[in-house]
């Protein structure tokens, strides 16, 4: 920042030094080109009384100029009193020209040494905020990202670079948090089937290595690899969502909806899950293969979890996907937090069938990619409403 501040000193140090400079320089001249005549015209208004003794009439000369002459004196022999007047006149204008240029000089090296110190001052004063940015993004760290700078200034444009940095320390805080998060509950839902194989594979056999033991284990690990390989295709999918698209095409996504609903028939059905549609046309700009999957992981949540013989909705209009069930009441204050990974409305009960609690941080992430919106709410008899509100698909240019 020194060095910022020592350019910024000598471009207002030297703005204003050149401005007085200027402002010197024009006065001198603009002196200089009228003071022989004003000293000329100041002694000719002498009175006649002070003219020398002998002449032959007393003539005011005031009204005398250079071309004329005085009465009385020959015109062969220059006038005294005009050799007088043109002497005085240059004695007076020298004299005066070097006093001004004299002071003149002295205020324009105190105006240079003021000039420098006040733009030394101004320098620091402007570059104060960069100075407090600086110190407080060097100082920053993963312990103490809740530090501000909350810059206390007047409205303007570094003003403005700090409340936006600010900003973007909150989101940064955010971002930071949710990734602990996650990768704390990745290595917990990870570590719990891993301790289950060793589990079985240990103690399993160890007191009934029975062949019909061994088919029971093996069901078990299979299983527990499943659940594994499930969790992990969803972190990848999370983790790809959360890169953007890779490539963006017009998907009908009342096509998608039928298709899912068809493909997740028979779990519906075996849960006693009645599902409705009311799709209308709904064209959305992305990748077809991610909005499926926003869509089936949108319809395994409102299946699963639901009570015996419950509903499930699911609404398509232009700009909007709204999937509604019903099933346990869900508090209003814990709907955002569903949104989060491994996070669930009920406790985990490691079950077959029980998902990791990625589901909606998915439907979220493409949704997201996407430049749509996800909002959840609780119905007044149990269950959860999730709707996405997605941007309109540009028309076709024909021009």
């Amino acid at each position: 920042m020194s060095s910022e501040r020592v350019r910024l000193t000598a471009l207002y140090g030297g703005l204003l030094v050149l401005a007085g400079a200027i402002l010197t320089t024009l006065v001198y001249f603009l002196v200089r080109s009228g003071l022989g005549a004003s000293i000329s015209t100041a002694i000719t208004t002498v009175p006649a009384r002070a003219m020398p003794s002998g002449s032959a009439t007393q003539v005011p000369l005031q009204s005398a100029s250079p071309a004329q002459l005085i009465p009385g004196v020959s015109a062969s022999k220059p006038p005294i009193a005009l050799a007088m007047n043109r002497q005085l006149s240059e004695a007076a204008e020298n004299a005066t020209l070097h006093r001004l240029l004299t002071v003149s000089g002295i205020a324009l090296a105190c105006f240079a040494a003021l000039s420098i110190a006040l733009a030394w001052w101004m320098a620091g004063r402007v570059l104060r905020p960069v100075a407090v940015i600086t110190t407080t993004a060097r100082r920053l760290s993963g312990e103490n990202l809740h530090e501000r700078i909350a810059l206390q200034a007047p409205p303007g444009e570094l003003k403005e670079l700090a409340d936006t940095f600010d900003a973007m320390l909150g989101r940064i805080e955010q971002l930071v948090s949710a990734q602990q998060r996650f990768a704390a509950n990745a290595a917990h839902e990870l570590r719990t089937p891993l301790a289950v194989q060793r589990a079985a594979a240990e103690i399993g056999l160890a007191d009934d290595p029975t062949p019909q033991r061994v088919a029971e284990i093996r069901t078990k690990l299979i299983q527990v690899a499943d659940n594994s390989e499930h969790l992990i295709e969803e972190l990848l999918l999370l983790a790809a969502s959360d890169q953007g698209l890779q490539r963006s095409e017009p998907v009908a996504l009342e096509s998608t909806v039928s298709a899912v609903v068809a493909a997740l028939a028979d779990e519906a059905a075996r849960a006693d899950i009645t599902v409705h549609t009311d799709l209308e046309p709904l064209s959305v700009q992305g990748d077809s293969v991610l909005l499926e999957h926003l869509v089936r992981n949108l319809l395994i949540n409102a299946v699963r979890y639901n009570h015996q013989g419950g509903t499930v909705r699911i609404r398509t209009r232009p700009g909007t996907l709204e999937v509604s069930n019903t099933g346990p009441l869900i508090p209003t204050g814990s709907v955002d937090r569903l949104f989060e990974p491994f996070q669930r409305a009920q406790e985990r009960r490691h079950a077959p069938g029980e998902g990791a609690g990625l589901g909606l941080s998915i439907v979220e992430s493409i949704a997201q990619a996407h430049l749509a919106t996800v909002t959840g709410r609780p119905n007044a008899g149990g269950g959860l409403t999730i709707q996405v509100r997605f941007s309109p698909v540009a028309e076709p240019d024909h021009a």
